[in-house]
Order: structure tokens, then sequence, then C-alpha cells
């Protein structure tokens, strides 16, 4: 089988990307019979895996447009600019947007079949455990992230994109508002990103 022709188109290298978990999975478990019971910890498990991939979509995105895309754009040609706006940034913002939605619903659905909701939620002041403090300050940050996606960046870029109808003043300040909201989100995911670690590895 030749390998190019399944990295040449995106899909199916995700095929070929869950055809390999698959694999994976059977083999483990083949080989040490344990892992695959269904009950509610494998559920837990699903979710948090599922968490992570959408997160890695989101938080990826969000620092391509932070590290990459907004800090070029002053070097780009004018000429070339519109192939950004057009092509590029809504494709990017499609997956942007629908993971941060991702990432959050399988997040509430992993903290309730953990049975730390509403603890966590909380932060941890019903009941005075750190991890539920650790991660409860990991989901209200990415809960803040999430709304800032939904409905401050994502209105004010269809504004930039056309999308909705606007005029010169108007797209220009949806552009600094959108942008000064994403580098909120950046800042904010970097203390996110350690509250939900330390939660699984320190408390």
């Amino acid at each position: 089988m030749d390998m190019s022709n399944i990295l040449a188109d995106l899909k199916n290298t995700v095929i070929a990307g869950v055809v390999l978990t698959v694999i994976m999975i059977a083999v483990v478990v083949g080989w040490h019979t344990q892992g695959l019971e269904f009950d509610q910890g494998w559920w837990a498990f699903l979710f948090r895996w599922l968490h992570v991939l959408s997160g890695v979509m989101w938080i990826g995105l969000l620092w391509y447009f932070n590290f990459v895309q907004i800090p070029t754009m002053p070097a780009i040609p004018d000429e070339l600019k519109p192939a950004i706006g057009k092509h590029i940034a809504p494709a990017a913002l499609f997956w942007f947007r629908h993971g941060a939605m991702a990432t959050i619903l399988t997040g509430l659905i992993l903290a309730s079949l953990n049975g730390y909701v509403l603890d966590a939620l909380a932060l941890g002041l019903t009941d005075g455990v750190a991890k539920h403090t650790a991660i409860g300050i990991g989901m209200w940050l990415g809960i803040i992230m999430w709304f800032n996606v939904w409905f401050i960046i994502w209105p004010n870029q269809k504004k930039v994109l056309g999308l909705v109808e606007a005029d010169a003043d108007a797209k220009k300040a949806a552009a600094r508002t959108a942008m000064l909201f994403s580098r909120t989100n950046t800042l904010l995911s970097i203390p996110m990103l350690y509250a939900m670690v330390s939660a699984q590895n320190l408390y």
C-alpha cells in the first residue's frame, strides 16, 4: 500500500489514525486481557481521551492564531491578504470554535462521570478537596475562554470576514476586539492548562 495515497488526503489520514488506534487497543487488550471492561472507569477514560483530542484542536488553533497568523499578517503583501480572510481564517475558525465546544462538553461529561462536577465548579469549597479546587479553576478558566470564543471572538470575526454586514470602521473595531479577546484566551490558557494537569498529577 502506498502511504502517500493515505497521507495526501486529510480524511483518509484521520481514518487511518482511528484504525491504528483500534489496532493498538486490540493488541494491548489481547496481550494483557484488561482495559476494555466498558464500566464507568472505561467511559470516563473515553471522555478524557475525547476531551484531550478536542483541547488539542482548540488550544492548538488558539496558539496558531496568536503565535503565527496575527504576528505574520502585517508582513503579508496586501494583495495576498484576501486569501487568508476568504479561505484559511474561515476554516481555522470553524475548527477553533467547534473544538472549544467539544472541549467544554466532553470536560463536563468527564467531570460528571467521575462524580466531581459540582464540587469542582464550587472550587472545592463544598468538600475541601485540593484536587477539586485545582480542576475547578481549570474548568472555570476553560468556560470563560469558551464564552469568549462563541460570544465575542466569533461574532466579531464574522464582521471582519464579511459574513455579516459592517462598514470599514466597524470591521476595524471588530478585528481589534477579536484579537484582544484571543490574546486574553492565550493568557488564560497557560494557568488553565497548569490547573488541569496539576489536578491529575499533584493532588
